[in-house]
């Protein structure tokens, strides 16, 4: 990609703070007393805490892709308190269904799915300190097809959410996450609980990264 259009990104970035077309809109799903249990035990297993409620000081954001085309569907299986039977790895590690705080559809509504600061299930080691932002596509979890709506959309979401979270200190695509295992926001107790993730693609990550350059988040060290 030519410097004169990441130029042009790092332009458009600053005038979509101004809130001028963006808006977040709530659609909350399922995340009732049975999720806040699951979500405990999980935090207790995982992480070897023991805790009152399931709130969170975010630190870090992590952008993911559904490896799927259809909002839909996206939506349903990150709605279900329970994790759906297809993910049968992961349930050795808890039945507790996956989720994210947000939901960016591929003309680039942006949807709160839960509350910022209460843990979501999205990324191995890291839930307790981060914010999820997943995307819908990543077709068959391997082509880079997020779209310019869906770059402006990710864009906002990082500048809002830093300056409502000075705490927030990475910026990570969910490929990248085990090289937190570097850092001591790293918690996983289960040392063969792993996965090889692919989103929200290298491009993708360069280019949202490129826009957010004066935020000076940090990358997961090498």
């Amino acid at each position: 990609m030519n410097k004169i259009f990441i130029q042009f990104l790092v332009i458009c970035s600053f005038m979509l703070y101004a809130k001028e077309n963006i808006k977040i809109v709530d659609k909350p799903i399922e995340f009732g007393v049975k999720r806040i249990v699951m979500t405990k035990e999980y935090i207790k297993t995982h992480y070897g805490k023991r805790v009152k409620d399931i709130k969170i000081v975010p630190r870090i954001i992590v952008l993911h892709w559904t490896a799927e085309l259809d909002l839909k569907k996206s939506f349903n299986r990150l709605n279900p308190e329970k994790l759906l039977s297809d993910r049968k790895y992961i349930a050795k590690a808890s039945n507790l269904n996956v989720s994210a705080h947000f939901l960016v559809a591929r003309n680039g509504t942006i949807y709160r799915l839960m509350p910022e600061n209460w843990m979501a299930r999205h990324v191995i080691g890291l839930n307790y300190s981060s914010i999820g932002i997943e995307n819908v596509g990543g077709k068959d979890n391997k082509i880079e097809d997020l779209t310019y709506a869906q770059l402006k959309s990710n864009i906002y979401l990082i500048r809002y959410l830093k300056h409502k979270y000075p705490t927030i200190k990475y910026l990570i695509g969910h490929y990248e996450y085990r090289d937190m295992q570097r850092t001591s926001l790293w918690l996983e107790k289960d040392k063969s609980y792993r996965t090889i993730k692919a989103d929200p693609g290298i491009k993708f990550m360069k280019m949202v990264r490129e826009s957010v350059k004066d935020l000076h988040l940090q990358k997961a060290p090498k």
